[in-house]
Formats: structure tokens, C-alpha cells, sequence
């Protein structure tokens, strides 16, 4: 189990890529790693918690705190506990608010808070995906050290054939297999 005892931070944003989470989030609880999800409030128009609750053997975390009994979750907590923090997808609204510091909510306040290293598997529409705007934000956010694992190019969900697909969930978790190996052989 290559991923035994990793700690990851699954996040999903509110894109018709959400439904790869599932297959991502149980690739990486088959690998051993211990996941939290936390979605964005639009992620939830895409993909229930309950799904990935069920998969995860958590409860999804997608506001400050519990509103039947006030109970925190902490991004601070969230932050500390993480191996790697991964957004998967990542919406270009998403990865702006991530390069610019806008922390509206809990997915985003937990990545400014995480001090693990994050992937970025962009997930939108091909002219999203090029403009200029969204160039721009990648290219801060690997300034600051976030690996962007690079979209895939076919059919999208517009219709339109191009860049801009997540990347499928078993190519992810290559990546975060290799990234895991290569950490440990430095």
C-alpha cells in the first residue's frame, strides 16, 4: 500500500469533474492513505457528501462549523494535519481565490492554512482554461510552490474538444505516488 499512513486533504470544487473525486478518493483510501474531504458549497451541486462520506469513512467538511451543533473545524487543525493537500478539480474560480488570498470559505482557508505541499488538477472549459486570467493565477500559483498537474485535452463537458479536462483519477494518483517516493528518497 503505497500510500500507507499518508495524511491528504481531498478538495473538491463545484465542477462537472466533482464525479472523479469518488474514483480519486477511493483510489487513495485503497492505497492506505487517511483522506478528509472538504468541498466547496458548490462542489455540492455535483457530488453529495454522502458519497464521499461513505468512501471515505469521514464526514465531508465544507462550512466553518457544524450548524446542528456548532461544532469548529478547524482549517488550522486541518492545516497541520495534512501530508498533501489536493484539489481535485480546481475551478478557476477556485484556483483565483487560491492565488490572490480570498478565503470565503473553508476550502480555500485550509489551503492558506496548510503547511503540506498542494497539488491543482484544473478542471474547465477550454477558453476558461486559456484566458489569460486563469494563466495568470497558475502561474502565481506555482510561484508559490503548488504543483499544477497539467489538464487533459478531449471532450468536455461543453461539448467542445480541447485542454481543460481534470486529469483522470488514476493518472492523479500516479502522481501522488511518484511525489510521495520522490519525497522520500531526498
Amino acid at each position: 500500500m503505497e500510500l500507507q499512513g499518508k495524511k491528504i486533504i481531498l478538495c473538491v470544487t463545484g465542477s462537472i469533474a466533482a464525479y472523479k473525486a469518488a474514483s480519486l478518493l477511493r483510489g487513495l483510501i485503497k492505497m492506505g492513505a487517511e483522506v478528509q474531504v472538504v468541498m466547496s458549497e458548490y462542489a455540492r451541486e455535483f457530488i453529495t457528501p454522502l458519497t464521499l462520506s461513505t468512501l471515505s469513512g469521514r464526514p465531508v467538511l465544507s462550512e466553518f462549523f457544524t450548524r446542528s451543533d456548532g461544532q469548529w473545524n478547524s482549517h488550522v487543525d486541518l492545516g497541520l494535519w495534512a501530508d498533501l493537500l489536493i484539489v481535485a478539480p480546481a475551478t478557476a474560480a477556485t484556483m483565483g481565490k487560491m492565488a490572490h488570498g480570498i478565503c470565503d470559505n473553508l476550502l480555500v482557508t485550509t489551503y492558506l492554512s496548510a503547511k503540506c505541499p498542494v497539488m491543482i488538477a484544473p478542471a474547465m472549459d477550454l477558453d476558461m482554461f486559456l484566458h489569460p486570467s486563469t494563466q495568470r493565477n497558475i502561474e502565481l500559483l506555482k510561484a508559490d510552490g503548488n504543483i499544477i498537474l497539467d489538464p487533459a485535452t478531449g471532450e468536455l463537458a461543453s461539448g467542445l474538444v480541447g485542454k481543460g479536462r481534470m486529469e483522470e483519477p488514476d493518472v492523479i494518483l500516479e502522481k501522488i505516488v511518484d511525489f510521495f517516493a520522490e519525497k522520500k528518497n531526498c
